[in-house]
């Protein structure tokens, strides 16, 4: 297989502004109405590979992925998941993905044994299918013992797995994580880490965002750097490192990019 046969997403010049009201203004000291928060964003992610997205907050990551979810809709460009257009096609581009984000808010009431038979049905999973990955994900994540115990009982880090675990009901071909991370304890975060790298093994491909300039390091074969809005750097780790730190590397792009814009 080709390296172009091998791409599965690919984002196209994507771009996205909001209106921003007059209390926002107020609060990000502005006289513009219209915020940039993405402006012509492009790169493309492989099978087998984990794609970083890396930036401050307020980058523009979050939108990025919410896009390529079909959550919102770029305002120009396209994105293509095995060649499915979000902006065309987006109901058969969420057959292909799993998205994980912290705006996931998972009811208090219910228990995970009911979340994930939820989702599976919202996926379409039939219902034996559903009972193999239900075992499968609970046992990964240790899910199973606290499987009646109602969301509000959980802890923060069984929250974040049970979310990851009905973001991936459907077994998806791309994975896309925000901050997946994010708020964690150590030991929580090395069970999700070393899931994402079996998913890579396992062929999927992975897009995360994040501003962990470690988590990049252990975890990416291909980065992107956004500032501003913009792809400031892209291509394969060591490339874009070039010899130094990521996180050396990011500050001496961030301060060449706003050198550029004085």
């Amino acid at each position: 297989m080709t390296d172009e046969e091998n791409i599965v997403l690919q984002a196209k010049g994507l771009r996205k502004t909001f209106t921003l009201s007059r209390k926002q203004q107020r609060i990000e000291r502005t006289a513009s109405r219209v915020r940039v928060a993405v402006d012509g964003v492009s790169f493309s992610t492989r099978r087998g590979e984990i794609f970083g997205l890396l930036g401050s907050n307020g980058a523009g990551k979050t939108t990025t992925l919410r896009m390529l979810s079909t959550l919102i809709r770029p305002d120009s460009g396209d994105a293509l998941v095995e060649g499915l257009s979000v902006v065309e096609q987006p109901a058969r581009v969420r057959e292909k993905i799993g998205f994980l984000t912290s705006e996931l808010r998972l009811e208090d009431f219910f228990t995970p044994n009911y979340l994930f038979d939820f989702f599976s049905r919202l996926h379409g999973v039939p219902q034996e299918e559903c009972h193999r990955r239900k075992a499968q994900l609970f046992d990964r994540f240790g899910i199973g013992e606290f499987a009646e115990v109602r969301v509000a009982n959980l802890s923060t880090g069984m929250k974040q797995k049970l979310s990851i675990a009905v973001s991936l009901v459907h077994d998806p071909e791309v994975i896309i994580f925000d901050e997946p991370t994010n708020g964690l304890d150590v030991l929580t975060a090395r069970v999700v880490t070393d899931y994402l790298r079996e998913q890579r093994e396992a062929g999927k491909s992975i897009i995360l965002s994040t501003h962990i300039f470690s988590l990049v390091e252990k975890l990416c074969d291909r980065v992107g750097v956004l500032i501003d809005g913009r792809m400031a750097a892209c291509g394969q780790l060591a490339e874009v490192a070039d010899g130094l730190s990521m996180e050396d590397r990011f500050f001496e792009i961030y301060q060449r990019q706003k050198g550029g814009e004085q």
